[in-house]
Parts: structure tokens; sequence; C-alpha cells
């Protein structure tokens, strides 16, 4: 089933007003969301509490403003979308962390049922090598 352009930016608004948890109620429990790359997010998580406990969990102990999303731009082709992120967020020790991210969706009943992630996986080491957990 084709997702519509208005239904993905109202989710990705929750996104972008610091409101995960309205964004991640379109999310299965049962995702399958990869997060690529070589850093210490990486990893492919079988469900929504696994990869919120081993990233945004994460990261909200390093980013204490928390993530910053915000769209750049979409391209949507049936059940796929591509949404093109920005973060910008600043860390514990004053780090910049403006990170690019791309994710590509899978939507099945107007829920997220596959991601995978890609990200600058140095600066993510970065922030983590200097705001140790």
């Amino acid at each position: 089933m084709a997702v519509s352009e208005a239904y993905v930016r109202s989710i990705f608004k929750h996104l972008e007003e610091g409101d995960g948890a309205a964004f991640f109620e379109r999310v299965a429990d049962d995702v399958d969301w990869t997060v690529e790359g070589t850093h210490p997010l990486a990893g492919r998580y079988n469900s929504k509490s696994a990869f919120l406990s081993h990233t945004f969990a994460k990261l909200g102990k390093v980013l204490p403003g928390g993530t910053q999303l915000h769209v750049v731009g979409k391209l949507l082709s049936g059940d796929w979308v591509v949404v093109e992120l920005a973060s910008m967020a600043t860390a514990r020790n004053g780090m910049r962390f403006d990170n690019k991210y791309c994710w590509l969706l899978r939507f099945s009943n107007e829920m997220i049922v596959e991601v995978r992630a890609y990200l600058d996986s140095a600066l993510v080491t970065r922030l983590f090598d200097e705001n140790p957990i």
C-alpha cells in the first residue's frame, strides 16, 4: 500500500518537534531496524525496544538536548520512503553533533516495519569517545 507524502510529513513532524514518543507510535513493535556502519550505535535490531535502548537511549546520555532531527528531503515510492535528515545537536562536552542521515523506510498498514539507516560513522564514534557513557 502506498503511503502519502502528507502522512510521512505528519510522522516526521513529531521528530522535528522533539516528540520521539509520538513518532515511535508509528513504528511497529517488531520493526527490523538496521543502523549501518562501524560505530557504537551500529547493528541490526529486531524490535522497537531493542532499537531504542541501543540507540536513542545512548544518545540521550550524551546529547542533553536530544538529537534534534530535521527533515531535509524525502522520496516516496509505493510502500518505501527515503528520508534525508540532519541533526544539529550539542554534546555534553560542547562538541557539535551535526550529522546527516539517510533512512530507507518500508511501511505496512501505515506502520514503519523496516528501516535501514545510514549516517556518519566517524562522527558517532567521536561523539562517544569524547562523551563516554
